[in-house]
C-alpha cells in the first residue's frame, strides 16, 4: 500500500541517512524505478493511489450466498 508515510520514509532514507536507491529498494520492498520516481517528484507531491475496487460478478448475489 502506497502512503504518504512511505514516501516520507523513502526521502528520509535517501537524503538524511544517505542510503542508495538500491538499498532503499531492498529495505522497503519497492522497485528501484518507484524509488527513483518518488525521489524526482517535487517536494509537495503526493503518491499516486490505485483505483477503487469495483464489485465483481458475484457482488449482487453476495447477500444470498
Amino acid at each position: 500500500m502506497i502512503t504518504m508515510e512511505m514516501l516520507g520514509k523513502v526521502r528520509r532514507m535517501y537524503y538524511r541517512d544517505g542510503l542508495s536507491r538500491s538499498e532503499i529498494s531492498r529495505r522497503t520492498g519497492l522497485s528501484r524505478n518507484t524509488v527513483k520516481k518518488w525521489l524526482r517528484a517535487p517536494e509537495g507531491a503526493s503518491a499516486a493511489y490505485r483505483r477503487e475496487s469495483t464489485p465483481g460478478k458475484l457482488g449482487p448475489y453476495q447477500a444470498t450466498l
